[in-house]
């Protein structure tokens, strides 16, 4: 299994969703991934954990509002949710929610790049992250649609110090990039980034978004159609794996993958 004790400041290292019925989300999660929902007591607002084989893979609580949207959230990892904060600032981005404690889990903030995609910073306290990624039942990877390719990098790159490198497994005329801290090699990136244009209908916002890793990519989207849910595209044969984005019945888009990683990865 792909166990995870710690990450590295920059890394993802989360993802949870906000949803109007977090047990008809349970439900569907269940169904889809295998995953166990325990719900959290009155102090942490109904949020609680989903497993999968006893280890942590994802979160999950209602939404506070009307205005909240239903969707996937993912987590960068930092060593200091106000200095990381600020960064975002300096950069340009804006932050929707000023940094604040999740009891003794943690420190986190919600933060936005200029061109629009949110995401959240998370400095550890009692909880580091996911203790299961990177295969089936799980989360695997984030992605970031945007606008403007080459802004992104500029303020990924001054927040957290990412870069982006094409994958070598990649077409050589694609549009398709890694997200890679310290020169890691391309399938050791902590996530991906395209443009939207080519890629997804027009007007569609910037965002990030979570992919969970399935058995089998058709058996997903079934499950998907059959809860009340949406594929939002068609399957893509990829190098790394069979993938598709879909919507689940209250509206949260995710992507999955039925991953064909190579052997080193």
């Amino acid at each position: 299994m792909s166990e995870r004790s710690e990450y590295t400041p920059g890394e993802f290292c989360w993802v949870d969703l906000a949803v109007p019925d977090p047990e008809a989300a349970a439900s569907f999660y269940r169904d889809l991934l295998g995953w166990e929902w325990e719900a959290g007591g009155e102090e942490a607002g109904g949020y609680g954990i989903f497993t999968r084989d006893g280890k942590v893979v994802a979160g999950m609580g209602p939404r506070r509002s009307e205005e909240q949207p239903t969707v996937w959230a993912s987590y960068v990892s930092v060593a200091d949710a106000d200095a990381s904060a600020a960064q975002v600032r300096d950069a340009g981005g804006g932050v929707l929610a000023e940094p604040f404690d999740v009891l003794d889990a943690g420190r986190m903030a919600v933060c936005q790049d200029p061109q629009g995609a949110v995401f959240c910073v998370w400095q550890p306290g009692q909880t580091y992250g996911a203790q299961l990624v990177n295969e089936v039942g799980a989360w695997t990877w984030n992605q970031l649609a945007t606008t403007d390719v080459q802004a992104a990098e500029r303020f990924y790159s001054q927040v957290f110090g990412w870069s982006l490198a094409k994958p070598e497994l990649a077409p050589p005329d694609g549009q398709y990039f890694n997200w890679q801290l310290d020169g890691q090699r391309w399938d050791e990136g902590i996530g991906g980034a395209m443009p939207i244009e080519g890629n997804l209908p027009e007007g569609s916002p910037p965002f990030w978004i979570v992919n969970l890793a399935v058995e089998s990519a058709g058996g997903a989207i079934e499950t998907t159609r059959g809860a009340g849910g949406n594929a939002l595209t068609d399957v893509v044969e990829t190098p790394v794996g069979t993938l598709a984005a879909l919507m689940d019945p209250q509206g949260a888009v995710f992507a999955i993958i039925e991953p064909d990683y190579p052997e080193d990865r």
